[in-house]
């Protein structure tokens, strides 16, 4: 259950954030993060719409407020995850913990893997992956990866009344339209994806 699934395209893969007006609306006019945005911090960016909305409460939650639909280029995702490290120990991967933390330490990556949520932010069977960038890999994020911002919280805020009057099927079909994202098995193996 523990697969990538996104928007994509042959170039692109959509990722989520949310921020407060006073980042997330600079960062929709530069089409990249600016300041009060600070690179230098670690930044989650996160593929699964429900799950960023579970995360900021349909963009309702303080400091997270405006929701931002972010395209990078998957060869830039594919570097992230082939420099990634899962953020908590597993021994499938790792001779042992030591050996983990040496790994995270090194790692300008974090990966975490949480219950995905379905339309009432329900936890389900899959996974969603949360991807850390430590400040190496936000700077390129920032400087390099961005393809397009655009701000999608009216859509939460639609997508979430329709959910609460009922019309689940209305909001289902305005939901974005995620699939399966292939990994190599080298990759899936390193992100202990299955």
């Amino acid at each position: 259950m523990r697969q990538i699934h996104a928007s994509y395209t042959d170039q692109t893969v959509t990722v989520y954030q949310a921020y407060p007006a006073a980042i997330a609306e600079p960062a929709v006019r530069a089409g990249t993060f600016v300041p009060p945005f600070r690179a230098e911090r670690m930044t989650w960016i996160k593929p699964s719409f429900l799950w960023m909305m579970y995360r900021s409460g349909w963009a309702t939650k303080p400091n997270q407020e405006r929701v931002l639909e972010i395209q990078i280029g998957r060869d830039d995702l594919s570097w992230a995850l082939s420099q990634a490290c899962l953020s908590a120990f597993d021994r499938r991967l790792h001779d042992d913990e030591r050996a983990w933390r040496a790994a995270l330490a090194a790692s300008p990556v974090r990966i975490q893997w949480d219950p995905d949520r379905d339309l009432h932010l329900r936890p389900t069977e899959r996974r969603a992956i949360q991807i850390g960038l430590g400040p190496e890999a936000s700077r390129r994020y920032v400087a390099g990866w961005i393809q397009r911002i655009r701000d999608v919280t009216p859509l939460a805020h639609q997508i979430r009344s329709l959910v609460r009057v009922g019309a689940l099927t209305d909001a289902q079909a305005l939901l974005p339209d995620e699939r399966a994202l292939a990994l190599p098995p080298e990759l899936a193996a390193r992100l202990g994806a299955r």
